[in-house]
């Protein structure tokens, strides 16, 4: 999560950069490098989440095996 939060900072700082750089002039190469860096942190972003509701809920292995069972319960029932 650290390494994940660090590389988000480090984008981001970036990607204000390049706005500010956008800001003096259209820049064709700063456009397409904050679509680059916008995609990355999206990917980041995901990442994130997923490490965060994996530490929450566990492994989704786990998950999809506890899901089948309440299903199975739900059929029996």
């Amino acid at each position: 999560m650290d390494r994940i939060h660090s590389e988000i900072d480090d984008l981001s700082a970036q990607r204000t950069e390049l706005w500010h750089r956008l800001s003096r002039g259209r820049d064709p190469q700063t456009i397409e490098a904050i679509k680059e860096l916008d995609a990355r942190l999206q990917g980041l972003w995901a990442a994130h989440r997923a490490e965060r509701a994996r530490i929450r809920f566990g492994e989704r292995e786990e998950i999809v095996k506890r899901a089948r069972a309440e299903e199975r319960l739900e059929r029996a029932a």
